[in-house]
């Protein structure tokens, strides 16, 4: 019987938590939930790595969220503690570096052209003329946070000193500034959900009113036809892999002007629009696979 940790910062367990800790539970496994800013770790003396006081001892853990962090050293904690748990020879998905790359997207973007996969323009500055500049040059743009999630906090502009100001803004709280090029679409773009070597599925997030398509900005959902999977899961499995991700959400546009690109790439992916629209639940995969590494 193995231990098996889902680590999120949050106090409420969040529902695909609730999902993998069930999934867990199911096969017989001691499944925990714990906080990442909870866990310890110390050289020397008994405990090692402890939680609440307590020794930690545990096979696998899957990693889901690093918390709100507002400063560096505190990052720098939470990731140290986990790199120590994986020493430790506990089997982590997805593993804290491949996590930070993901959650990291000019790096991300980055390594994904480097892996031949098709990407948009895409660049990091601090300087609010260089964002005049690269409006000027491409047209429209999506200013987007460095690291976040839901869409929040994206703005598409295609005004040279609109997008100025924007700079200016993010510039004063000593934020860079994540600048990309619009891709033409339809309606939609696609979330494609990956899981060890194969496409579990993929959905269209569709939205009428909103050039943002997230589930949680209101996109409606609609499952793809296996018919037109062959290339979503050529791209979206060699995305994950090429960030060293063991599952991942990959978000994919079909550009107006030719092919697929893909935005981004998701290292703990939410999947309720998924599972409403596929009926799918990726928490029995993830955990699958989970042991599978276990037992290897």
């Amino acid at each position: 019987m193995a231990k098996i940790a889902v680590v999120h910062e949050s106090q409420k367990v969040t529902e695909a938590s609730k999902q993998l800790l069930l999934e867990i539970k199911a096969r017989g496994h001691t499944a925990y939930y714990i906080r990442v800013s909870r866990i310890n770790s110390s050289i020397g003396g008994d405990l090692g790595i402890s939680y609440a006081g307590k020794k930690l001892e545990l096979d696998g853990a899957l990693i889901r969220n690093l918390g709100f962090l507002t400063t560096i050293e505190q990052m720098i904690r939470r990731v140290d503690v986990l790199r120590e748990i994986e020493s430790r020879g506990v089997i982590t998905m997805n593993n804290v570096g491949s996590m930070l790359l993901a959650r990291d997207k000019y790096a991300s973007i980055s390594r994904l052209h480097k892996a031949g996969i098709p990407v948009p323009y895409t660049a990091l500055v601090e300087d609010p003329f260089e964002v005049m500049r690269l409006v000027e040059e491409w047209g429209e743009v999506v200013i987007k946070p460095l690291v976040g999630s839901l869409g929040l906090g994206s703005v598409k502009v295609s005004d040279p000193d609109i997008a100025f100001r924007v700079a200016k803004s993010i510039l004063s709280v000593n934020q860079p500034v994540y600048v990309q090029k619009y891709v033409k679409k339809p309606n939609r773009d696609i979330r494609a959900f990956v899981v060890g070597d194969r496409l579990l599925g993929s959905i269209y997030r569709i939205s009428q009113e909103n050039w943002k398509t997230n589930v949680a900005q209101g996109a409606l959902v609609q499952a793809i036809s296996s018919a037109d999977l062959r290339e979503i899961e050529e791209i979206s499995v060699k995305a994950t892999k090429a960030l060293g991700l063991d599952y991942s959400g990959v978000d994919i546009v079909e550009d107006l002007e030719g092919g697929y690109k893909v935005l981004e790439v998701n290292g703990a992916p939410m999947w309720k629009g998924f599972q409403t629209a596929t009926s799918l639940n990726p928490a029995k995969y993830i955990v699958n696979l989970l042991l599978e590494k276990i037992r290897k």
